[in-house]
């Protein structure tokens, strides 16, 4: 039997080590840290915060993939008040319907973008500049970045479609990801994957061996370097406030990229009974510290939960890098990021490696790719 190891807890690294072993594979799974889960860990109760948003396409094959091994556990979708509570922050001000040079843009989803134009260009040359703005900040929830529309066209148009009109839509796994990263980990075991947690690897195990880590863990354990692939930064804000049912659920923020979330109006169980879990996210500026992104964010806060301060009963704050995975510039798709096959029977695997999809999508189709290689 064909002995494989798995470098990384999170989600590429649980999807590797379950492909390999439904593929008869006898795997080992080594995470550094003392609980699984790696960027998609989240906080322990009662207040269930995560780094960024946390939903499933049921249109990818993620969701295929989770589905038909009885793994998504409960879900659920946006309540008919959330659609009420979704507002938009234009001009400095909230307003509850999209400026209108946006809607002739969401209207024509059939055509198909190119990949040597950036967005913002290719927008504007169709529908005006006012429309190509709002089109690129709306982005800002799936990139992380401050200028979505320097992307390629081809990089960001189809996933501008999954985000805002997804067929069929999103689901909230109740819970978090916490609960998804412990399902995944005990159907491995069930598998027979052995799991050691607290296992800091410093030296490349023998191949076949797929590496689920950040770029640079990786490249630090393969010594060589890898090409740098763009990624978003950006400042979280996650407050738990006292609930009112005037706050907002969602704001799309059309002047600087930035979005806020009131999580448990669809998951009640991320906070206590009478409280309400907001998450603000805001793309840092080039050269901006955490202060003045921060004081940005809070700006939209202010909108979207009036009175939130003398409310609030708790409060996170912090820069998240990196989290969005990969952003394709102009003239480069995702078969210019570093190739899953390192040659040799080393494999690697996450969000900012050759493999296409959304968000945690790109984790689980490089897992899936390398496994697949390595049992080979």
């Amino acid at each position: 039997m064909q002995r494989i190891t798995v470098v990384g807890g999170g989600f590429a690294g649980l999807v590797a080590a379950v492909t390999c072993a439904e593929a008869g594979a006898r795997v080992r799974l080594l995470e550094a840290h003392h609980t699984l889960g790696g960027r998609a860990r989240a906080t322990a109760g009662p207040y269930v915060a995560h780094d960024g948003p946390h939903v499933l396409y049921r249109d990818g094959p993620w969701w295929r993939w989770l589905a038909g091994r009885d793994l998504i556990g409960r879900s659920s979708g946006v309540p008919l008040s959330g659609l009420a509570g979704f507002r938009f922050r234009h001009g400095g001000r909230l307003r509850r319907t999209p400026p209108a040079a946006l809607l002739p843009v969401l209207a024509r989803r059939r055509r198909s973008a190119p990949v040597d134009v950036d967005f913002r260009t290719w927008i504007s040359h169709r529908h005006g500049e006012a429309a190509a703005s709002a089109a690129s900040n709306l982005m800002g929830v799936a990139t992380f970045d401050a200028d979505p529309g320097r992307l390629s066209a081809a990089f960001v148009w189809p996933r501008l479609l999954r985000v805002f009109a997804p067929s069929p839509p999103a689901r909230y796994l109740t819970g978090g990801w916490n609960g998804l990263i412990d399902r995944l980990a005990a159907y491995a075991r069930t598998l027979g994957v052995t799991i050691e947690t607290g296992a800091r690897v410093t030296e490349l195990p023998t191949p076949p061996v797929v590496v689920a880590t950040t770029l640079d863990a990786a490249a630090r354990l393969l010594g060589t370097a890898l090409p740098a692939v763009p990624s978003g930064r950006a400042v979280l804000l996650d407050l738990a406030v006292r609930a009112d049912c005037r706050d907002a659920f969602v704001v799309s923020d059309l002047d600087a990229a930035g979005w806020l979330e009131r999580y448990t109006l669809p998951d009640p169980s991320l906070a206590p009974a009478g409280e309400s879990l907001v998450q603000a996210q805001l793309p840092l500026l080039d050269g901006e510290g955490k202060a003045a992104g921060l004081a940005r964010l809070e700006a939209l806060v202010d909108l979207a939960v009036p009175g939130w301060r003398a409310r609030t009963t708790w409060r996170r704050d912090g820069v998240a890098n990196r989290r969005s995975g990969a952003l394709d510039l102009p003239g480069h798709t995702w078969h210019d990021r570093p190739a899953v096959d390192r040659g040799d029977g080393v494999y690697l695997a996450g969000d900012l490696v050759a493999a296409p999809g959304l968000l945690s999508e790109v984790s689980f189709n490089s897992a899936v790719t390398a496994a697949r290689l390595a049992v080979s």
